[in-house]
């Protein structure tokens, strides 16, 4: 049996779209899948047994970003997701199933349940009152 690679990375145009993480194979060490450069970092961090976080704060820092990243974790079900380059063209469809991670960094997206799927979604937010959204 073939496995997956730990992520695949969907482009278009050599820009980045979509990274998309799956939950096997896990990494025998920490491994950041995202550039630094990017406004939200995506990584598996691996500890040993009897490692440890030590106890902190994040102390407060201005960012200034521009856009919106998304992260979605698939926690049930299974679903078709499109990725469209920024002139709203498909680029890419892929299957995400439970424990499918997909980091949304640029052009559009959509998504069709063949099953009933539960999302959790990360992202800046929360999403403003203004429209920070065009549906294409």
């Amino acid at each position: 049996m073939e496995l997956k690679p730990l992520y695949e990375i969907i482009n278009c145009n050599d820009l980045p779209l979509a990274y998309i993480i799956h939950p096997d194979p896990l990494p025998g060490q920490t491994a950041f899948i995202t550039p630094p450069e990017f406004k939200q970092q995506v990584g598996l961090i691996v500890y040993p047994a009897g490692g440890e976080v030590k106890r902190h704060l994040h102390l407060p820092l201005e960012r200034h970003l521009i856009g919106t990243s998304e992260v979605l974790i698939v926690q049930k079900g299974h679903c078709l997701a499109d990725v469209y380059n920024d002139a709203c063209e498909l680029v890419a469809t892929r299957e995400l199933r439970a424990g499918d991670v997909m980091l949304m960094v640029g052009g559009g997206h959509g998504f069709r349940m063949l099953e009933d799927t539960v999302f959790l979604e990360v992202k800046q937010g929360p999403f403003l009152p203004v429209t920070e959204k065009q549906h294409f």
